[in-house]
């Protein structure tokens, strides 16, 4: 593996919901070829971290473990890839650690405004449907998780895999507003939707609004589901190394 090199940014990779840091393997593996470093935290609770689940844990513990990677680690000029609900959790740690930042990446990710929560952005039929889910099947804290042929992923040997990986994650989390995000808002960044998205479509149509008005931010689609950091690393390694430095330099769709 080739050392990184001082003139390519860090990469920081952050996991959706119920995922962990392990669902970037592929795609760190990529980036790390071709000289950067890369992070993938996991969240208080999630993956390998699992076992320090409680039903205290919410959105702003998730928040702080992100600022606490940037932090700890003296990442500095990072592209930070936030993942569907890692969205909510970048949004809120911006207001900490944007001067670390030199470009953020929502990968089908939820964008909030302050003090919105991601059961706000999904809307009450889903929340009382996750709801039900959490009372009857979750102990009433814990969201239960679900099989990763609901993120787009069909290999028989990538679902095993993510499968004996995938773990609840605390209803709070998803209970629990944003604090302010003005920080994200106003700092350069791309958005990529995957199609077919499991981002609700209000949440995407906040992102192509910015980016027809915002010149420093970018709206993008990829030909492949949710989860497609483990259908189709190569893709989304792809669009990674055009959001280095907040330029796109392919213009258009990626097939």
């Amino acid at each position: 593996m080739p050392t990184p090199r001082e003139d390519q940014p860090p990469f920081v990779l952050l996991h959706g919901g119920r995922h962990g840091g392990w669902c970037w393997k592929k795609v760190a593996r990529l980036l790390r070829a071709a000289g950067h470093e890369v992070y993938t935290p996991t969240l208080t609770g999630l993956g390998d971290r699992v076992h320090l689940s409680h039903p205290g844990i919410g959105l702003s513990t998730h928040v702080r473990d992100l600022v606490a990677t940037f932090e700890y680690e003296d990442i500095d000029d990072a592209i930070l890839v936030a993942h569907s609900y890692g969205g909510i959790v970048a949004g809120g740690a911006m207001e900490r650690i944007h001067h670390r930042v030199r470009h953020m990446v929502y990968f089908d990710a939820q964008i909030p405004v302050s003090g919105e929560s991601v059961f706000d952005m999904i809307g009450p039929a889903r929340t009382e449907a996750m709801m039900q889910d959490v009372n009857n099947n979750g102990d009433s804290w814990y969201v239960p998780p679900s099989d990763v042929a609901r993120y787009g992923v069909t290999d028989p040997g990538d679902a095993a895999w993510a499968n004996a990986r995938i773990t609840p994650q605390p209803v709070q989390t998803y209970r629990e507003p944003s604090g302010p995000v003005t920080a994200a808002v106003a700092h350069p960044g791309t958005y990529i939707e995957c199609t077919p998205s499991r981002v609700e479509a209000n949440v995407r149509e906040r992102a192509r609004e910015r980016a027809a008005t915002d010149q420093s931010f970018q709206y993008r689609i990829l030909n492949a589901p949710h989860d497609a950091m483990i259908t189709h690393p190569d893709k989304v390694a792809d669009m990674l190394f055009q959001a280095n430095g907040g330029i796109v330099s392919v213009p258009g769709n990626c097939p």
